[in-house]
C-alpha cells in the first residue's frame, strides 16, 4: 500500500510531521514530542503529563565539581511509508568550552497508562505490568532503595506482594535491540529499535534499562549503571568532542481487531522483524549530516583469533565465540569503561574467524576475550580504519595469563556469576516473571538470603567435595547484626597439597564479576598475601544484576606459605557499612609452580 508523502506543517507553537501512517507532534522552540497519533488513538503518549513530559532527549550532565543538571536535545526523522519516526543527536564539545561530565543521556517516551499495560523486552521477558499509581505512597512501600517499591494495594489485585522495580528489566547492549509495550484495545505495539551499537558506551556487555513501570521506554546510550564512576564521560579543558547517538526507530505497528487471540505474538514477531530490517539497512543513509557517515566511507576489518594455552593443548585452538572488537586505543580492558568514542563488536565463528563492518574511520585497538579463558587479547599495534579499506589482520593470538598448571578452579570463567548458586527470592519479595527463568538473578532483595543461610558461620567451601552450583554463593556480601548495623564477611576455600614441600611460585588467580565499594582481603593459611584495597562502583547487588566490570588479580603465592596436607585460602570482604557493599566472583584457579605437574 502507497502512502502520501510527509508533510512537515509549522505553527506558532508547535510542528507537526505526518506521512498518513502516523503524526508526531513537536514543541517549538523546544522539539519535544508532545504528541503521537496512530491507530485511531488521537495521543500515544500519556496526555496527562505536561507536554515537555512526554517524549524527550535526556541530557545528564554537570560541569565539574558541581552537582550536576539536566538539559534536553532533539532531532527526530520521518520517512515516507513508514510505521515511525527516527531520532539522532550530535553532541559536541568545543576546545574553548570549559570541562564538564556527562554520566548519562537516553530519549525517554512515556506512553499512555490507561492503554500500554503489557511490556515485552525479550522471548522470555513479556508481562501486564503494574499501573505508576501502584508505586505512590498510599498503595506501595519503598524498600531500601527509592527504585523498589512492594506493592501494598495495587489497583489490580493480581499485583499485590509484588516488587516492581526497574532495574529487573535490565539488559545488555548485545541483546538490546527492541523492546516496548503492547496494547489492547486496540491491539497495537510501542517499540524503540536500536539498530546499532556503535554509538553506545561500554561494549556489547554493559547493561542498560530498558522499558519500565509508566509505561516508559527508555534508548540509553551512555549510563553509569553496573560501572560507577569509571563509566562517566569526562571532558577535560581544551578537549573537543564530538558524538553522534543514533539514529535509533521508533516504531508503531498493529493488527486488526479480532484476527487473533494471539495478537502479543504477533506484534512482538513482527517488532522483531522490522528490528533485523533496521539492523541490515544500517548505516542508514537518510541522515543529512556529514557527521554521520554513509557505508562507503567506513572500513572493515577481519582476521581469525587463535587461542594458546599450553597447559591445555599443545596446539593452538580456535577462538570459537569470542567476543572480537575495535574500540578506541587504551589499556587491557579500556573498552569497559571507554566513553567517548565508537565500538564495533562481532563474534567469532567456530574457526574463530570473524569479521566486523561499517568501522567509522579512526584509530582503533583490537580487542578480544573468549568464554572459558581468563583476562583478553589486544594488540599492539593501533589500527587505522580509512574510509573504504578492507584490513585483513590474519592470525592474532591470544595467550591467556598462565604460569603453571591448574591445580584445582572455582567457576566458569565467562565473566559472570551467574553459574554460581542463587537463592530463592524471599516469598515477600517476588517478581513472578523470575520465577523458574533463567535470568532468576533479577529479584528484589536477593543479598539479604546470604545472613538466612549463613546466620553465624560464613561459607565454607571444600574443593572436590562441594558443587559450586550449589554451595557458592553468587554474592559476596556483608551480614546484617541485631542492632542494625553490617559485618565484613571470610568465605574460605580448603584444599589439599600432597607434596611433602611445596616449593616455587604457586599463582592464585581470582577473576571479579563485579565489585561494589569492596576490599577483598587475601589469607592463605596465617599468611595475607594481597589486597585490592578500595575497588567498585558498579552497585551490581542492589540492581539484581550477575556482573559489573570485569576485574582480574593474578596473585603470587610463595611455596612456603602452604602445607603438605590441608590448606585454607580465606576471602574477606572488610568494608561493611552497607547492604551492597561486597563482590561476584566470575572464577578461582590455583596454579602449580610453572614446571610442576598437576597434584
Amino acid at each position: 500500500m502507497s502512502y502520501k508523502g510527509v508533510e512537515l506543517r509549522i505553527g506558532r507553537h508547535h510542528v507537526v510531521v505526518d506521512n498518513g501512517i502516523l503524526r508526531a507532534t513537536l514543541s517549538k522552540p523546544d522539539g519535544n514530542v508532545t504528541g503521537i497519533e496512530y491507530n485511531g488513538i488521537d495521543n500515544l503518549l500519556e496526555v496527562l503529563n505536561e507536554k515537555e513530559n512526554r517524549g524527550y532527549w535526556d541530557l545528564v550532565w554537570n560541569k565539574t565539581g558541581s552537582s550536576g543538571t539536566t538539559g534536553t536535545f532533539d532531532r527526530f526523522v520521518m520517512l515516507r511509508n513508514s510505521s515511525g519516526f527516527y531520532s539522532y543527536a550530535i553532541y559536541e564539545h568545543l576546545k574553548e568550552w570549559p570541562p564538564f561530565n556527562l554520566p548519562q543521556t537516553r530519549i525517554v517516551f512515556k506512553l499512555r497508562k490507561d492503554k500500554f499495560q503489557y511490556m515485552a523486552i525479550a522471548d522470555n521477558r513479556q508481562r501486564y505490568m503494574p499501573l505508576p499509581d501502584d508505586r505512590l505512597p498510599d498503595r506501595g512501600q519503598e524498600l531500601a532503595v527509592p527504585e523498589a517499591v512492594l506493592l501494598v494495594n495495587p489497583v489490580e489485585p493480581e499485583f499485590k506482594g509484588e516488587v516492581d522495580d526497574k532495574y529487573e528489566y535490565s539488559c545488555e547492549n548485545k541483546d538490546l535491540k527492541v523492546h516496548g509495550w503492547i496494547c489492547d484495545n486496540p491491539p497495537m505495539g510501542f517499540w524503540q529499535i536500536i539498530p546499532s551499537n556503535e554509538f553506545r558506551s561500554g561494549g556489547p556487555h554493559k547493561q542498560n534499562l530498558t522499558s519500565h513501570v509508566g509505561p516508559i521506554t527508555l534508548a540509553m546510550f551512555l549510563s553509569a549503571h553496573y560501572a560507577g564512576e569509571d563509566m562517566v564521560l569526562k571532558l577535560q579543558p581544551d578537549e573537543p568532542w564530538k558524538k553522534v547517538f543514533g539514529p535509533v526507530f521508533n516504531y508503531v505497528n498493529s493488527v486488526p481487531y479480532g484476527s487473533s487471540d494471539q495478537f502479543h505474538a504477533q506484534l512482538w514477531d513482527d517488532a522483531k522483524m522490522q528490528m533485523k530490517i533496521e539492523v541490515q539497512s544500517w548505516p542508514y543513509t537518510f541522515p543529512a549530516s556529514e557527521d554521520f557517515p554513509s557505508w562507503d566511507q567506513r572500513g572493515c576489518l577481519s582476521g581469525r583469533l587463535l587461542v594458546r594455552d599450553r597447559y591445555k593443548s599443545s596446539d593452538d585452538k580456535c577462538g570459537d565465540g569470542a567476543y572480537v572488537g575495535l574500540a578506541p586505543p587504551g589499556e587491557v580492558g579500556s573498552w569497559q569503561t571507554e566513553s567517548k568514542g565508537y565500538q564495533f563488536w562481532t563474534r567469532a565463528d567456530e574457526n574463530g574467524c570473524f569479521s566486523i563492518y561499517d568501522i567509522r574511520v579512526g584509530e582503533y585497538n583490537l580487542y578480544a576475550w573468549l568464554p572459558g579463558f581468563i583476562g583478553e587479547y589486544k594488540n599492539d599495534v593501533t589500527i587505522i580504519i580509512t574510509a573504504g579499506c578492507d584490513i585483513d589482520v590474519g592470525d592474532v593470538v591470544f595467550e591467556p595469563p598462565r604460569d603453571g598448571p591448574t591445580l584445582w578452579e572455582i567457576g566458569i570463567p565467562d565473566r559472570s556469576a551467574a553459574e554460581f548458586y542463587i537463592p530463592d527470592p524471599n516469598p515477600k519479595y517476588v517478581n513472578p516473571l523470575y520465577l523458574n527463568h533463567p535470568d532468576r538473578f533479577r529479584q528484589y532483595g536477593l543479598w539479604e538470603r546470604y545472613a538466612e543461610l549463613y546466620p553465624d558461620q560464613d561459607l565454607v567451601y571444600t574443593v572436590g567435595v562441594n558443587d559450586y552450583s550449589k554451595d557458592w554463593f553468587f554474592a559476596h556480601v556483608t551480614r546484617q547484626k541485631a542492632d542494625g548495623t553490617y559485618q565484613s564477611t571470610t568465605w574460605q576455600i580448603k584444599f589439599p597439597l600432597e607434596n611433602e614441600t611445596p616449593s616455587g611460585t604457586f599463582k592464585l588467580r581470582i577473576a571479579l564479576a563485579t565489585a561494589n565499594v569492596a576490599v577483598l582481603q587475601v589469607r592463605i593459611n596465617d599468611d595475607e598475601v594481597f589486597t585490592t584495597g578500595e575497588i567498585g562502583h558498579d552497585n551490581t547487588i542492589t540492581r539484581h544484576g550477575i556482573h559489573g566490570l570485569y576485574r582480574l588479580f593474578n596473585i603470587d603465592v610463595p611455596g612456603t606459605v602452604l602445607v603438605k596436607g590441608n590448606n585454607t585460602i580465606f576471602l574477606t570482604q572488610t568494608m561493611c557499612t552497607s547492604p551492597f557493599q561486597g563482590v561476584m566472583y566470575d572464577y578461582i584457579r590455583l596454579e602449580g609452580p610453572p614446571e610442576s605437574s598437576t597434584n
